[in-house]
C-alpha cells in the first residue's frame, strides 16, 4: 500500500536537520496509514486448504463411508424399517377398502344405459337423420361415446345426456 523507503540521492546535500525533519514526517505518515488501515501491517502465514463440498446424507451411508467410519472408531447407527425396499405393502398386505370389498355381499357393478334411454336416442337420432359421428361432432364428444349410448355398454353421464337432449330436441330422461 505505501512504501517505507527514503531515497536521499548522495548529490543532494542536506543538513542533518533536514534529514531528521524528513525521517520525522516520513514516520508520521506511515504511522497515520497504519493507524487508518487498523492495525500494524502483518502477514497471515496461515494455510488455506480448498476442499470439495461436505458430502451429502446419501453419500454418508454409503458403504465406503460406513466402513471408513468403522475403521476410524465412529459409532455408527443401524437400523432395520420394516418392509424396506420392498413394494410388498402395495400388493400383499389387504387395506381397509381392499378388506371392505371382499366382506361385501353386494354385487358391485356399475349402472349402464337403461333400454328405453338407449332406444330413445337412436329414435331422436333416426329423426333428424344424423348418423352416430355428426351426433358426436354436434355434442362435442368422440364418436364412440354415442355408440356405446346406443348399445348400453356406456356409464349413464348426467352431462352427456342432458347434450344429447339438446341437441336432438328431444326429452330422453324420464320427468323431472
Amino acid at each position: 500500500k505505501f512504501h517505507s523507503h527514503l531515497i536521499i540521492s548522495a548529490t543532494t546535500s542536506f543538513s542533518i536537520s533536514t534529514f531528521i525533519e524528513l525521517r520525522t514526517l516520513h514516520t508520521k505518515t506511515i504511522t497515520r496509514e497504519i493507524s487508518m488501515s487498523g492495525g500494524p501491517i502483518s502477514q497471515d502465514w496461515e494455510p488455506v486448504v480448498i476442499r470439495k463440498k461436505a458430502p451429502n446424507a446419501a453419500a454418508k451411508k454409503d458403504e465406503k463411508a460406513v466402513n471408513a467410519a468403522r475403521r476410524a472408531g465412529a459409532d455408527i447407527d443401524t437400523v432395520k424399517k420394516y418392509n424396506a425396499a420392498t413394494n410388498k405393502a402395495a400388493s400383499s398386505s389387504t387395506s381397509l377398502n381392499t378388506k371392505r370389498l371382499d366382506e361385501d355381499t353386494e354385487n358391485l357393478a356399475h349402472d349402464r344405459v337403461p333400454t328405453e334411454l338407449k332406444k330413445a336416442i337412436m329414435q331422436a337420432r333416426m329423426d333428424k337423420k344424423l348418423t352416430q359421428s355428426q351426433l358426436a361432432q354436434i355434442i362435442n364428444e368422440k364418436p364412440q361415446v354415442i355408440q356405446e349410448y346406443e348399445s348400453g355398454k356406456a356409464i349413464p353421464n348426467q352431462q352427456i345426456i342432458g347434450k344429447l337432449e339438446r341437441a336432438l330436441g328431444a326429452k330422453l330422461r324420464g320427468k323431472k
